[in-house]
This record gives structure tokens, C-alpha cells and sequence, in this order.
């Protein structure tokens, strides 16, 4: 009987509605009676009595009417509010089109708050759409006619939105700055409706910067204001928010507590069940950072069905990922690599770099066999992301920069303030002069330690040629001492040998016989002395061609003497350092000082390992590794003075160079230069 009535309710207002429009369309012009239908269509937009198609029904004919109406102050506020309930409902499609007859009815009759609001439901458009720089041109044409009527509550509303669109492109330290700006009015305003989100985002900014004390505040202040209206939704939504923070700073049984207070909301998985896998996801992958079982694997499980079922992609990829870190835990490398592989899959299909780059590092630290090609994607794809952020960032302060309405309003202030023009093209040529000066000062202080660097390069040529020079003195006095030796001992026991022999040949009885055999023994003996000399020739030679190893030899006994580590060396007989051009010789010569000193600086190491060697192409392959701390080569300072130092000397002799390291796992950096050709052979 209930459905048959309300089936007889909805066919009653549906012919109500069908007479209306008929007898709208019979009449040439619009009436009042007109703007009263769009208002009773509104009005059932949320009327629980009413299907979803019937009431999506009356919106498209509310705006239908709207469109034809005169083009006049309350025609306009109603478009309007037909234009937002379709950004309620996410037909952004539709949204657009209106906003678009909006905008233009807006502009024919100058009505210019009108115009802002056009402009501000375009920000939002883009801004859903993830068209960032659009949405951010929209947003400060809106802003600049709310700033310049005054209209404050807008303005910083504006701000607000401003601030998301940021977030978006990572600029978080901008986001930060514009939500301050918002959360300081609406706080001095208690504005309790518009201060929960913006906490919920200073919050949200806040992890992502790593200020995690600053976002606990920020989060707790939006769940203080939502505990007044004892919505259980949001609330579930702030303990989840406090969760993922205390995750991120390792306070890992705080996020605990927090995600099972957001699941005491026994309807969350109904009324938001994206959220509900979010939080079961979430409580296990806190479980398994403390090395809990509980509720393990099941909690990833259950968090993947649901995610499943969403569609939702970065979040499929994020449960595949915590699946796969629980199994290699384990040491279940067969589960490990299965969930880390479909989670790459899935990135894959999605053609969404960000989702690489979530599947991708797991799957290097799983998969052995191809972590390092996973490795070289991951970085790749990462500095690219970074590159398209940085991108972003330059192209929306040329937006803020350029846009019409500030240019106009810079001529208006030049006109009207011309003294405060003057004062600030003074403070412009003062700090062109600091400027100036300072750069004069650096270029002082660049062409100074080029200087330096270019001592201490004539410095160790120098002590390369000392080296020389020191073995040529010594190769002259070794061949004195054996060219004496030589003429005093060997030719005149050879001479007194000959003569006796000379006295022998007359005689042949026993006792000539046997002195010949004694004199043959003397010839060995003498035979095996010029051998000698001989191999004492020849490491004199080495020594000599050595030269270079002798003077790296110096510095590691030096590093000996203030590093406890021990230090494996191997200098391959394959390279002919005599080929070695001077300039090489004095770069491998810094760059070894270099790492020697990071490693004793930073890396706190128990064994250094230093290999020379020449490979088959041809090329001189310098490597030198530790055990020590490492880093993180991904980080905001991946790169210091000594590296960059390291960097630029390998590409002044044409090489190329090769940095590894992992937090825990120690650095490797493998150097290769060309010897015969000015490249590298391939």
C-alpha cells in the first residue's frame, strides 16, 4: 500500500508539473508565476518522498525555464542556485554549461558580483576537474572584485579554495600561507561552518610538510567544533585524519586508538564506504609497523574488497602494496611478489604516474631479480613528477602576476599614489644595488674557489712530477749501484774465471778435471746474480710506471691513521697509467679525497672497498663503496657541496658517474672515464 501511494503521489506532481510547463509554453512572455516554478522545482531537490531520476527531473526543467526567462536580477539568483545544485549533484557538465549562461547574462546587464560568482563556480569547475591552472585564473578574477567591494566572507572564502588547488600541486608551503590567511578571519569572526575545513586542511598541509605536532592541533581543533553538531560521519572522518598523522610520525598505538574510535561509527561503512576501507587499511597497516598480528592479514583483505568494488585505483594499489610489505615480513616471498606485481599491473593500466610511483617502490624492495630497473623507473618517474610540480608552480605565479585585473589595479594605484610609486622605485634601485653587490660578491667568492680548486689541481701535479722526479734519482743511483756492481763484482770474477780456465786447457788429469767442474759452479753462481740484477731492473721499471698508484697508496695509509675501517684495495695491472692523462690522474686523486673524507664525515663505516680497473671497452673504472649509514638519494638534500664537487669533476673529464645508497645499506659510487678517446666507449 506505502509504494502504491507514493507511486500515485509522484504521478500526481508529474502531471502537475507536465500542465505547468504547458501552459508556460503557450504563453509568449514570462510572469512571476514562472520564477515561482523554478522555486517549487528546487525545493523538491531534496525531498526523500521522490526518486533520484524524478528529482534530477525537475532540476533539468527548472533549468530549461531558467535559460529562457528575462534576463533580470532574480532570474539570475536562480540560475545561479541551479548552477550549484548541479556541482552538489557532480554533474559537472551541466554545472559548466550553466555557469557558462551565467557568466554571459551576467556580463550583458554588468552586474558584477554576478560576474564574481561566475567566476568563482568556474574555480571550482576546473578545480574538481583537476585543471588546476584554470581553476586558480577563475579563483583570483573572483577574488580581486570581492576584495575591491569589500565582500570579506567571500574573499577569504576564495582564499580558502585557493589554498586546495595548491595542496593539489604539492605547493603546500603556499597552501599554508593562504590558509592562514582564511582560518584568521573566520576565527576572529567565530565562524565555527567555515573554520572546521580549514583546520581539516591546515591539517591535512601540515602532515604533508611534516609538521605533524602542527596538524595533530589543527585536527583535533576540527574535531572539537564537529563534536558540537555530534555528526558521527565527520567525526569518524577527524579520528581518521589524527590516525594517518600518528602514522606518519611513528606514534603508531595512537593511530591505533584513533582509528577504532572513527569504526565505532557502526553506519561508516554505509554512509561512506570508501572511508570504511580507508580506516581498515589504515588500523592494520598500524598493526603490522608495531609487529602485530592482530587482525592480520584479514583487516587488508576486507580494505581491498571494498576498494575493489570503488574502483578506485591509488587506493587498490596502496592495499596490494600493505599485503605485500605484511608478506615479505613473513618471509612469504611468493605472496610478497604476487600483491606487489598486481599492484604494478594495476598502476600500469591506469597510465597514472603517481600510481607507478606508489606500486613501483614497493616492487623494488620485493623483487630482487628487477629491483634495480623498478629502481631506475622509480626515480625517473618521481623527478619528473617534480619536474610537472615545479612546472605548475611557475605557471600559477604568472597567473597571479598577469592577470588583467591586476594590472589595472596597478595602473589605478600608480595614478592615485604616485609618491608611493616614487618610494618604492627607490626601495626597487636600493635593493638592485644590494643585489648587485651581493652577486658581485659571490662571483668574488666563485672565482676564489676556483682559484683554490685550481691550486690544489697544480698542487698534486706538481706532487706527481715530485714523485717523478724522485724515481728518476733513484732509477740513475740504482743503475750506478749495478752498473758498479756489474763492472767490480760480476765482470772481474768473470775475468779471473776466463784466465784460470785459460791455464786449465794444458792439462787433463782428475784434479784439472774437477777444477773445471768448480769454475762451471762459479759461472752459476755468477748466472744467478745477473738474474737478480736483472729482477731488480725490472721492479725499478714498475715502480716507475707506478708512480700514481704510490701516491694513492699515501693517501689511503693516511685515511689508516684517522679511520678505523678497513680498507680493501685493488689496482688492476691492466691499466697503463703512462696513458693516463695528468688531468684524470689529478680528479681520481680529489674525488677519492672527497669520498674518503663523506665516509669519515657522515657514514660512520667498518670497510671501505676501492677498486681501479679497466673494463674490455677500454675504460678506466674508479669505484669506491662502505658499509655505513647511507642515504636517502630521493630526499630534498640528496646533494651536498662534496657530491656536487665529485659531480663536476667526472664531467670535466667526460665521464660519467653512478651514485647507490640506501638508508641502513651503505653508498656505492662507480666513476668511469675514457682513456684512449675523449668518450666512453659503449
Amino acid at each position: 500500500m506505502l509504494k502504491l501511494f507514493e507511486l500515485l503521489k509522484n504521478l500526481t506532481i508529474s502531471f502537475v508539473l507536465i500542465l505547468i510547463l504547458s501552459c508556460n509554453k503557450s504563453r509568449n512572455d514570462f510572469s512571476n508565476d514562472d520564477s515561482s516554478t523554478i522555486e517549487f522545482y528546487l525545493s523538491k531537490k531534496d525531498d526523500s518522498t521522490l526518486n533520484y531520476k524524478h528529482r534530477q527531473k525537475l532540476i533539468d526543467s527548472a533549468y530549461k525555464l531558467a535559460v529562457k526567462m528575462p534576463n533580470n536580477q532574480k532570474n539570475r539568483v536562480l540560475l545561479s542556485k541551479i548552477s550549484f545544485v548541479f556541482f552538489e549533484e557532480q554533474q559537472l557538465n551541466k554545472f559548466k554549461e550553466s555557469t557558462n549562461i551565467l557568466l554571459k547574462k551576467a556580463k550583458e546587464s554588468n552586474d558584477t558580483l554576478m560576474i564574481a560568482k561566475s567566476y568563482r563556480y568556474f574555480g571550482s569547475y576546473y578545480k574538481d576537474t583537476r585543471i588546476n591552472d584554470s581553476s586558480l585564473f577563475y579563483y583570483i578574477k573572483a577574488k580581486k572584485i570581492y576584495k575591491k567591494y569589500n565582500l570579506e566572507d567571500d574573499y577569504y572564502n576564495i582564499i580558502f579554495f585557493e589554498s586546495i588547488v595548491k595542496y593539489n600541486i604539492s605547493d603546500y608551503i603556499g597552501a599554508d600561507l593562504s590558509l592562514r590567511k582564511a582560518y584568521n578571519y573566520f576565527k576572529k569572526k567565530n565562524n565555527l561552518e567555515r573554520l572546521n575545513p580549514i583546520c581539516t586542511q591546515l591539517g591535512l598541509t601540515n602532515n604533508e610538510l611534516k609538521e605533524y605536532e602542527k596538524a595533530v592541533v589543527y585536527f583535533k581543533e576540527s574535531l572539537k567544533i564537529t563534536s558540537m553538531s555530534n555528526n558521527k560521519y565527520l567525526k569518524s572522518l577527524c579520528y581518521n585524519n589524527l590516525g594517518l598523522v600518528y602514522n606518519n610520525s611513528k606514534e603508531y598505538n595512537k593511530a591505533i586508538e584513533n582509528f577504532k574510535l572513527a569504526l565505532r561509527n557502526k553506519t561508516i561503512h554505509k554512509d561512506d564506504p570508501e572511508l570504511y576501507g580507508h580506516l581498515l587499511d589504515n588500523l592494520g597497516f598500524s598493526y603490522l609497523k608495531l609487529g602485530s598480528e592482530t587482525n592480520l592479514p584479514q583487516l587488508f583483505y576486507q580494505s581491498l574488497k571494498i576498494r575493489d568494488s570503488l574502483g578506485y585505483d591509488p587506493a587498490i594499489i596502496v592495499s596490494n602494496n600493505h599485503l605485500s610489505e605484511y608478506y615479505e615480513n613473513k618471509r612469504d616471498t611468493v605472496n610478497a611478489l604476487k600483491f606487489a606485481k598486481k599492484a604494478l599491473n594495476i598502476a600500469i593500466d591506469s597510465k597514472d604516474p603517481h600510481n607507478k610511483v606508489l606500486a613501483l617502490k614497493q616492487a623494488s624492495i620485493v623483487d630482487k631479480k628487477n629491483s634495480s630497473k623498478y629502481s631506475e623507473d622509480y626515480i625517473r618517474i618521481s623527478d619528473s613528477l617534480q619536474l610537472e610540480e615545479r612546472k605548475n608552480k611557475d605557471r600559477f605565479a604568472r597567473i597571479e602576476l598577469e592577470t588583467d585585473e591586476l594590472r589595472q589595479e596597478n595602473t589605478q594605484l600608480s595614478e592615485q599614489n604616485r609618491d608611493i610609486l616614487n618610494y618604492f622605485m627607490i626601495a626597487i634601485v636600493f635593493g638592485g644595488f644590494l643585489f648587485f653587490a651581493r652577486f658581485q660578491r659571490l662571483k668574488a667568492r666563485e672565482l676564489a674557489l676556483k682559484q683554490t680548486q685550481q691550486q690544489a689541481n697544480e698542487e698534486i701535479y706538481r706532487l706527481i712530477i715530485s714523485h717523478q722526479n724522485q724515481l728518476e734519482e733513484g732509477r740513475d743511483l740504482e743503475k750506478k749501484r749495478i752498473s758498479k756492481e756489474l763492472h767490480d763484482g760480476v765482470l772481474g770474477r768473470l775475468f779471473g774465471l776466463r784466465l784460470n780456465l785459460d791455464g786449465l786447457n794444458n792439462f787433463d788429469d782428475d784434479e784439472t778435471k774437477q777444477q773445471r767442474l768448480d769454475y762451471l759452479n762459479e759461472l752459476k753462481v755468477i748466472e744467478q746474480d745477473l738474474r737478480e740484477i736483472s729482477h731488480e731492473l725490472s721492479r725499478e721499471n714498475l715502480v716507475l710506471i707506478n708512480n700514481f698508484v704510490a701516491i694513492i697508496n699515501n693517501l689511503l695509509e693516511q685515511q689508516t691513521k684517522i679511520n678505523n675501517a678497513k680498507i680493501n684495495t685493488l689496482i688492476s695491472d691492466k691499466i697503463d697509467w703512462e696513458k693516463v692523462s695528468n688531468t684524470i690522474k689529478i680528479n681520481l686523486y680529489r674525488i677519492l679525497q672527497e669520498s674518503l673524507q663523506n665516509i669519515n664525515k657522515h657514514a660512520e663505516a667498518k670497510t671501505i672497498n676501492i677498486i681501479f680497473n679497466k673494463d674490455s671497452k677500454g675504460n678506466l673504472i674508479f669505484s669506491i663503496e662502505d658499509d655505513g649509514k647511507g642515504y636517502n638519494t630521493n630526499g630534498k638534500k640528496t646533494k651536498g657541496i662534496g657530491v656536487n664537487n665529485i659531480v663536476e669533476r667526472v664531467h670535466q673529464c667526460q665521464g660519467k658517474i653512478d651514485i647507490k645508497s640506501q638508508i641502513g645499506k651503505g653508498t656505492k659510487i662507480i666513476i668511469t672515464f675514457p682513456l684512449e678517446n675523449e668518450t666512453i666507449n659503449m
